[in-house]
């Protein structure tokens, strides 16, 4: 009977059930008509869940759905991040975790999240606890992720972990945001160009040239090259484009395959010259901030390093964290470890030490970390503030230069006459 017991549940927990959405009419305590939404797995167990809400359901029916299906958006980390707060939110107020993801998915916009912690909250029902029932779906917490919760758990403060987990996470989407912003800006203003380039020289340019062909005079040089690229392009656009897009697709699948090519991109990008600084500074960054919040949670320095190696976005950093590892693993300082490297600044180094020094690693990791996320932030203030002038000087001579050149045998023209 009890083999028996472990295979449906073992059957159940390999196929939970799906996740749909019931209209409901009813009565409240009051007695007033009430109606409204709900999640839930089946009739029966909505019923029970309006019950337990103080309501008395007449009429529960599965909604029906439309045509085009539920919109679900992507889960993106900046998700994962918004409910780690408010999960940690809710255990500090007390409430108990079941009815915590049950608060939380009840106000998530998003559909494909609501799903996801209904899924995690059944598991938690079913004698999961937060951890496992985490670490089921790994495309969305992270080993490091699962290891924090799980250390909160057995640690019995796991609401206290869930707000560095929440620090951690917000710190990490925000530097990400910074990132993004630098890079972002300059190539949406490039590609405009590059369109507006294209338009001129596909649609106008050849306007001015029937014009030009009745002047029966030779045409400046300038004007003359113009009149040469547009010509390439209306007969070339095509490859122009197809171009482009192998290039495209090339670029994105062979760094998705090959590892050499992806640890190449890397170590290409800290060489940047503006950019490269940025992405230095961020990666350090990253590098204390998930270094202090593993060592803080209680794990020993040489496993908070497994963790910290991987999340570091860089194969220079990934590899020289790992170098530490084995170091500090054999005996040696953490300070004296990052020292022998060569890729960490002084700054963070020296901070270290002090922390080692002191028994306050963490408390000196968190202001390195805090440290170069503001300059991080600086840098990209100053950036975007270096880049606006230069890209409104670059438009201007690109779409300048071919106004100027159509009209340049006008002006001739007008100067003979």
């Amino acid at each position: 009977m009890a083999t028996a017991a472990a295979q449906a549940k073992q059957t159940k927990k390999a196929a939970p059930a799906k996740i749909q959405t019931f209209s409901w009419e009813g009565l409240d305590k009051k007695g007033n008509k009430v109606k409204g939404e709900i999640p839930g797995q089946n009739i029966t167990l909505v019923k029970a869940e309006l019950r337990k809400q103080g309501i008395v359901a007449n009429k529960v029916k599965k909604k029906a759905a439309s045509l085009l299906g539920e919109r679900k958006k992507k889960i993106t980390p900046l998700d994962v991040a918004i409910f780690t707060r408010q999960l940690a939110t809710m255990m500090k107020a007390g409430v108990p975790l079941v009815q915590s993801f049950e608060i939380v998915a009840d106000g998530h916009d998003n559909a494909s999240m609501r799903d996801l912690l209904l899924r995690i909250k059944s598991d938690i029902e079913g004698g999961n606890n937060l951890a496992t029932s985490l670490q089921a779906h790994p495309a969305y917490f992270d080993d490091l992720f699962v290891s924090l919760v799980e250390s909160g758990e057995q640690s019995g403060a796991l609401e206290t972990m869930l707000d560095r987990i929440a620090i951690y996470k917000e710190k990490t989407e925000a530097l990400k945001a910074k990132i993004k912003k630098a890079v972002k800006y300059p190539i949406a203003v490039l590609v405009v160009a590059a369109v507006v380039t294209a338009i001129l020289l596909i649609k106008v340019v050849p306007t001015f040239q029937e014009l030009f062909g009745s002047f029966g005079a030779e045409l400046p040089a300038f004007t003359q090259m113009v009149i040469n690229m547009s010509e390439w392009l209306q007969t070339w656009w095509w490859a122009v484009l197809l171009i482009g897009f192998v290039v495209g697709v090339t670029f994105s699948e062979t760094k998705k395959r090959s590892e050499a090519f992806r640890d190449a991109i890397d170590r290409f990008v800290l060489k940047l010259p503006v950019a490269g600084d940025i992405i230095y500074k961020a990666t350090i960054a990253r590098y204390a901030r998930t270094l202090a919040t593993t060592f803080a949670a209680g794990v020993p320095l040489v496993e908070a390093l497994e963790s910290v190696s991987g999340a570091t976005g860089n194969v220079v950093y990934k590899n020289a964290v790992n170098k530490i590892r084995d170091d500090v693993s054999s005996g040696t300082q953490l300070n004296f470890s990052m020292k022998a490297t060569g890729v960490f600044p002084a700054m963070a180094v020296q901070m270290t030490a002090i922390g080692e020094e002191s028994g306050a690693l963490d408390t000196m990791l968190e202001k390195v970390a805090t440290y170069y996320e503001d300059e991080v932030d600086n840098a990209v203030d100053g950036l975007t503030s270096l880049l606006e002038p230069i890209i409104m000087a670059f438009l201007g001579v690109v779409v300048g230069g071919l106004i100027v050149a159509m009209y340049l045998p006008i002006f001739q023209l007008g100067s003979v006459v």
